[in-house]
């Protein structure tokens, strides 16, 4: 009978209810730590998913940066070649002989069209030619005449373009 005054004690069934309360939070704790670890353990996984994954686009990167900069570093070196090659063949005396005479051309077409005063016209048609002919050698505007020899002022077709010296003679 001891046991059913026992069981009959209000104590007993507060003890009985608090274990039972107190077992479903130790279940749900254990299961929520279980629940955690596994997140932590696929979180992990994404993590050194995504290092990797950063580490060969930051290698593939710096492939392609590398690989830039060679290039950029070989064209810089052409163009100082090509700078110092023009230069030369600039400077030789036929070349330069040859230029004068394509400016006294441009210069002599800009008089025909701008004939009133001769002297004050013929030097400003002049330093209109030499600059002209300046950005010819220096820029875009060889750049047209090369691509299409038809928007350069000195292939018009009423004026030759002289090419080479024999021409001059």
């Amino acid at each position: 009978m001891e046991f059913q005054e026992l069981i009959k004690s209000q104590f007993v069934w507060g003890l009985a209810l608090g274990l039972l309360v107190a077992g479903f939070v130790l279940k749900n704790s254990i299961a929520a730590r279980f629940r955690a670890n596994r997140d932590l353990k696929a979180l992990k996984a994404q993590l050194e998913l995504l290092q990797s994954h950063l580490n060969t686009q930051m290698k593939i990167t710096a492939t392609g940066s590398d690989a830039l900069s060679k290039e950029v570093e070989q064209l810089r070196t052409l163009n100082e070649n090509l700078r110092v090659n023009l230069a030369s063949i600039q400077a030789k005396p036929e070349k330069a002989e040859l230029r004068q005479a394509r400016v006294a051309e441009i210069a002599i077409r800009s008089m025909r069209e701008q004939a009133p005063g001769f002297s004050g016209a013929w030097e400003k048609a002049l330093r209109q030619a030499e600059a002209e002919m300046d950005s010819a050698e220096s820029g875009l505007t060889k750049l047209i005449r090369r691509v299409s020899p038809g928007f350069s002022r000195s292939s018009s077709p009423e004026t030759p373009v002289i090419e080479n010296q024999n021409d001059l003679k």
